[in-house]
């Protein structure tokens, strides 16, 4: 099944035919490969058709892409879809795979489904909208670990080793990301990042990646250097900041004025970042008042530990429900806040007594 879906999402080439009869009938999957292009409906077409040539029982399902959670609500019509996708079953297990997809990891045990909430198989008799299944997440599915290395000696630089590891959905993601720019623009982009956060970063080394596509994990290594003049420019040592880049800004942030209808969170969410400070001169600590957020929609959490020449800090943020009903707006805009107010901390890591602000 998966060599069958990676054969049609990287080899034949997304193309949308929506003109005439081409809105709504599939070309037949013959002229689809001789062509090597075709839209959703006929990539879903020829997946499903080829999985059927295996053995394995496959099916076109209708959805869609921005409202396909409000179908399980609403009677099924013909405006009510703009996408197709397929549904396969392997010894009762179902896998929705969308063929439209580009690069997707992983085998059958940890194939990612397409975040669309239900699908309206075609099948021959009494059709039925199902729902897509969301997977639970257990792990991150992006962890950033920044290691800081002060130095050791007077004059001598900082250092600063990323890594970055991507699972599931968000391995897919960055796995496009990767062949769709170049190594050089992503790696400016994320030196960019570093520069606005602790001006004079400059890289060490060129951009480090590994793709394990059957496992679906992604792995970005940078690393960074700040001259020990840039460290000292506006006191940076002395104001060190640490902040979680964990997603707080991908929550939505609505106007409670008006809003009878919930707030949609979006795809299942679960990231990790952590930092690490090594070389220091005293034992650090961290805020004696535990910032965790514990809502029935996102949780936030933050750890820290450390010793006498080493500090540590962990930001977790995870949703977990989908979406935020109207009545509770406001405590939920009260929460977010208060997760994007302790997604950093700054410290004063030049002197033998440390302060934390």
């Amino acid at each position: 099944m998966i060599e069958a879906m990676r054969l049609v999402q990287d080899t034949i080439r997304y193309v949308s035919l929506s003109m005439g009869r081409g809105s709504y009938i599939p070309r037949s999957p013959d002229v689809v490969v001789k062509s090597g292009f075709g839209d959703c409906k006929d990539k879903a077409l020829l997946l499903a058709s080829s999985l059927r040539r295996l053995g394995v029982q496959a099916n076109p399902a209708l959805t869609d892409l921005d409202d396909g959670f409000a179908l399980g609500d609403v009677l099924p019509t013909i405006r009510a879809f703009d996408h197709v996708i397929v549904k396969a079953v392997i010894g009762g297990q179902t896998y929705w795979i969308d063929a439209t997809n580009f690069l997707q990891g992983g085998r059958a045990e940890n194939l990612v489904p397409p975040d669309y909430g239900f699908a309206l198989p075609i099948v021959a008799g009494n059709a039925q909208m199902e729902r897509i299944e969301r997977e639970e997440l257990f792990q991150p599915t992006t962890f950033v670990s920044e290691a800081f290395d002060f130095p050791k000696f007077k004059g001598e630089p900082l250092n600063l080793t990323v890594s970055t590891t991507y699972r599931d959905a968000d391995a897919d993601s960055m796995r496009y990301r990767l062949v769709s720019q170049s190594a050089t623009k992503l790696a400016d982009d994320y030196l960019q990042y570093y520069n606005r956060q602790y001006p004079g970063m400059t890289s060490l080394a060129t951009l480090s990646t590994n793709d394990d596509r059957d496992q679906n994990v992604v792995t970005i290594v940078e690393s960074y250097e700040l001259p020990t003049e840039a460290l000292d420019t506006d006191d940076l040592v002395t104001n060190f900041p640490l902040k979680a880049d964990v997603g707080i800004s991908n929550l939505p942030a609505p106007d409670m004025v008006g809003r009878i209808g919930p707030v949609w969170l979006g795809s299942p969410m679960f990231k990790r970042h952590q930092c690490i400070v090594r070389n220091l001169k005293a034992q650090f600590v961290g805020p004696e008042k535990s910032d965790d957020v514990i809502t029935p929609y996102v949780a936030f959490k933050a750890r820290w530990s450390s010793t006498p020449t080493e500090f540590q800090v962990d930001w977790y943020l995870k949703t977990i429900s989908d979406r935020v009903p109207a009545k509770n707006i406001g405590a939920y805009l009260r929460s977010r806040k208060k997760m994007s107010d302790n997604s950093g901390w700054n410290y004063n890591f030049a002197y033998a007594e440390p302060e934390a602000n």
